[in-house]
């Protein structure tokens, strides 16, 4: 009997029916477990937990016998797994605690006596509370130069103190009423920097006519010049006990010279930019230098020769500033963290006094502590020494009729007694702080 098949093109809707079918009822089984296999996993989790449950620590007679396991390996090599004795395979049971305890970190100091003295100090260092200081406020403002106002530096005995200025002119006023005394000329451009020595009727001025000049006082005449640099003199500071006068400028270098016989015995050379600030004192190192190549550099008075040289800040240095009784200085420039403190003789940095975020131009110090920077800005702020902490803020107001760009401090200087702060202005005038009571 013959049997009538279906035609061909007929079965094919079937046949993909069939396989798409079966797809989606076989594919899931086996791309991830059924139903059944989740339980049977679950319910065997159970059984070996509650089996071995009471088996998780070794009983204290076991863990008295237990030994070493294995070949020896170095502690950092070997995991932390104690096991039991060996048991034949019939008793045994998988018996293992893992040691949780981490391992000590590798540590810089090598004993733990290093590291309290390294905390120690730290905490020292960073915990230093501020010493009161009273505020200070502006007492009097004096007006006489027709150029800025670049230099100013008191004399010993506190009556009168000398000013500098882009007129080229040299005035010496009194200190307690703010009157001109005299008006000394001789240079014939600006007047950069000043010194009064404590130990001779002697009057010294720097400039940018390359000139260094001694003025007799007796006679207010000029009685030497010291010839030698090679373009112009931005700061100049005598020795405290040494006959001995430092200057240094635009030629990149330092020049001590023999305050009498006007010999230079020694060329500061190293920096490879002006020398913005240059400081004299009493113990080694005993000539200080900043430069407009961001260094300071500390110097061998007696060799002529760099002991060492200080790269830590970033920006050109142009103010310095030694602590008249603590064996400590301060270099300043501009940014963020722009006045760093030191200490001598070997250089160590100490702190950074941060916040004045302006270009420092003038840097004053005194016995009790307190540190003054003036900005270009005419932004100032008065710091305690031992701390790093600034205490006051102030402006430079600029005086009626001048601009307001004007608003910029130059140089700076504390009387003998450490309570009055004479500075000299952009706006041609010098301003004089008193210490509150």
């Amino acid at each position: 009997m013959a049997v009538n098949a279906a035609p061909l093109p007929a079965l094919e809707p079937l046949l993909r029916t069939s396989t798409k079918r079966t797809h989606a009822i076989f594919s899931g089984s086996l791309d991830a477990p059924t139903v059944d296999e989740k339980i049977s996993r679950l319910r065997l989790a159970v059984k070996i937990n509650d089996e071995y449950r009471d088996y998780k620590v070794l009983p204290a007679s076991l863990q008295a016998q237990q030994g070493p396991v294995g070949p020896s390996r170095p502690k950092q090599d070997r995991k932390m797994i104690t096991a039991g004795p060996s048991q034949t395979p019939s008793t045994s049971k998988m018996i293992a605690a893992i040691d949780s305890t981490p391992e000590a970190a590798p540590t810089t100091f090598k004993d733990r006596t290093s590291l309290s003295q390294a905390l120690t100090l730290h905490k020292e260092t960073r915990t230093i509370k501020p010493t009161y200081h009273p505020q200070w406020k502006l007492m009097r403002v004096i007006s006489g130069h027709l150029g800025w106002v670049r230099s100013v530096a008191v004399e010993p005995g506190n009556k009168w103190f000398v000013s500098g200025a882009g007129d080229r002119v040299i005035k010496v006023w009194d200190l307690a009423s703010g009157e001109l005394k005299l008006s000394l000329t001789g240079h014939i451009s600006t007047v950069r920097g000043l010194a009064v020595s404590p130990r001779h009727p002697y009057l010294f001025s720097c400039g940018e006519d390359k000139m260094v000049k001694c003025w007799d006082l007796e006679v207010n005449k000029v009685i030497r010049h010291y010839h030698g640099h090679l373009s112009g003199v931005y700061s100049l500071s005598l020795h405290p006990t040494l006959d001995v006068l430092v200057t240094a400028g635009r030629d990149a270098s330092a020049r001590v010279w023999d305050m009498r016989t006007k010999t230079q015995i020694h060329v500061l050379t190293g920096h490879t930019s002006t020398v913005a600030d240059v400081k004299c004192q009493e113990s080694d190192p005993q000539v200080i230098t900043g430069s407009m190549d961001a260094t300071v550099r500390l110097w061998d008075l007696a060799a002529g020769k760099t002991m060492t040289t200080l790269t830590h800040h970033k920006k050109s240095v142009r103010a310095l500033a030694i602590h008249p009784t603590e064996y400590s200085f301060a270099s300043a420039s501009a940014g963020g963290n722009n006045i760093k403190k030191w200490k001598c003789p070997e250089g160590a940095f100490v702190f950074n006094f941060s916040g004045h975020n302006a270009i420092i131009n003038t840097l004053s110090v005194n016995a009790e502590g307190v540190m003054f920077s003036g900005g270009d800005n005419g932004t100032i702020s008065v710091w305690d020494w031992n701390s790093g902490q600034a205490f006051q803020n102030l402006d430079d107001i600029p005086q009626p009729g001048s601009l307001e760009a004007e608003a910029g401090v130059f140089c700076s200087t504390f009387d003998m007694t450490g309570t009055r702060l004479i500075t000299g202005c952009a706006d041609k005038t010098i301003k004089i702080y008193s210490e509150q009571g």
